[in-house]
């Protein structure tokens, strides 16, 4: 298992083939069927008496309505269609498939950009911000390995160092010696690592759903501002009540797996909730804050290039990964972090601490999943940033 950057790097490097092959998404009709056949024989459970609303998980009555549009009301091959309006890709690299976006500007000289997703999500996540960024910048796209069309995980050892290497080569393979990096959740964790490991290519990394960390030192609590303290609460109560599916996802990825792979109102509820947990707090159903059949898009991914337990894996190699948790030199790459006032727990003292931070952006609306939420927001702080850099 690779537990270095510089390995990582390494490995990245030496053993791939450089093709570059084109991609469309064509799920089989057979595959469409089964899956509707599926939704329809699922065996329901009736969901505890006295327990209401979302604090014990997905309520059941909600999820039977969204399982049955998803059957009878969702139109996949409308998905299918927006998805291929994109021009995609697949090369193997370090012996996994990376599947990809590449969408080139009509300016001329317009700088490079790659856009790497979070869990539950994937490369869908950005449908809504890759056109308007494509104005002023080559939109690179990645699906993270183990997750969507880049396939199950071909072996062990994916932790956030190797991807980040293989996606560094990527861009070098695209014949990028410069590009900027965003990311959301872990796909920030991602384009940190990516700069830390490429300061001489990587010219900036922005970031939203960053996860900001105290240290043992009383001083890091000292002055925090109420909107501060407020984070910090609402880091603490996501480490205390709402980290069962890292838990359970960072020691047995493989026994879930077993049922989200063979159920798809199981991944439903699995992906739903965290749409729940990690959008705008105000919004009163997932579908309130991010568009029902986008979600439903994106489920459908992981569902039908089952990949459930290969992205549950990564949360494994990464908890397991003792270089995930040693201390780390401060990142040069200049950094942007947009913050969800509402939702986000990143707290500018501590970012700063790990991260070249240059700007720093609050927003009143959206949570984890700004590109879904407030795509015209995120684009807007992403090109302004990279814009300054120059």
């Amino acid at each position: 298992m690779e537990n270095s950057s510089a390995t990582a790097a390494r490995t990245a490097q030496d053993d791939s083939t450089e093709e570059i092959r084109p991609f469309r998404v064509e799920i089989p009709q057979a595959d469409v069927d089964d899956l509707r056949d599926r939704l329809a024989r699922t065996r329901w459970n009736t969901g505890l008496p006295g327990v209401d609303g979302w604090t014990r998980g997905v309520p059941a009555e909600y999820l039977k309505g969204l399982a049955a549009y998803w059957a009878d009301g969702f139109d996949w091959r409308a998905a299918e269609d927006r998805l291929n309006a994109f021009p995609q890709f697949l090369t193997e690299i370090d012996g996994q498939d990376i599947h990809f976006v590449h969408v080139r500007s009509a300016k001329a000289g317009a700088p490079a950009l790659l856009l790497v997703h979070d869990w539950p999500g994937s490369f869908v996540q950005f449908a809504d911000v890759i056109e308007p960024l494509s104005r002023d910048f080559d939109v690179v796209v990645t699906s993270t390995p183990g997750v969507g069309f880049s396939g199950p995980l071909t072996s062990t050892g994916w932790n956030t160092g190797r991807i980040a290497a293989a996606f560094n080569t990527l861009m070098a393979r695209l014949g990028y010696g410069s590009y900027g990096v965003q990311g959301n959740g872990g796909g920030a964790w991602i384009a940190a690592e990516m700069g830390r490991q490429a300061p001489d290519s990587v010219n900036g990394v922005h970031v939203n759903g960053l996860v900001t960390f105290p240290s043992d030192d009383p001083a890091d609590f000292a002055g925090l501002t109420e909107a501060e303290q407020a984070r910090l609460e609402r880091l603490q109560n996501f480490r205390d009540d709402k980290m069962g599916f890292n838990v359970i996802q960072s020691t047995r990825p493989e026994t879930l797996a077993f049922g989200l792979h063979d159920s798809p109102v199981g991944q439903l509820a699995w992906i739903i909730e965290k749409f729940k947990e990690w959008t705008d707090p105000a919004a009163e159903l997932p579908e309130d804050a991010v568009d029902r059949d986008t979600l439903l898009t994106n489920v459908s991914l992981y569902w039908f290039t089952g990949t459930a337990g290969s992205s549950a894996h990564l949360y494994y190699e990464m908890a397991h990964d003792p270089a995930a948790w040693a201390p780390k030199e401060r990142g040069t790459v200049p950094t942007a972090v947009a913050v969800a006032l509402q939702a986000d727990v990143a707290i500018r003292r501590f970012a700063e601490r790990d991260h070249h931070v240059v700007r720093w952006t609050e927003v009143d609306r959206g949570g984890n999943f700004l590109s879904l939420e407030q795509p015209e927001l995120l684009t807007k702080d992403v090109t302004e940033f990279f814009t300054t850099l120059g």
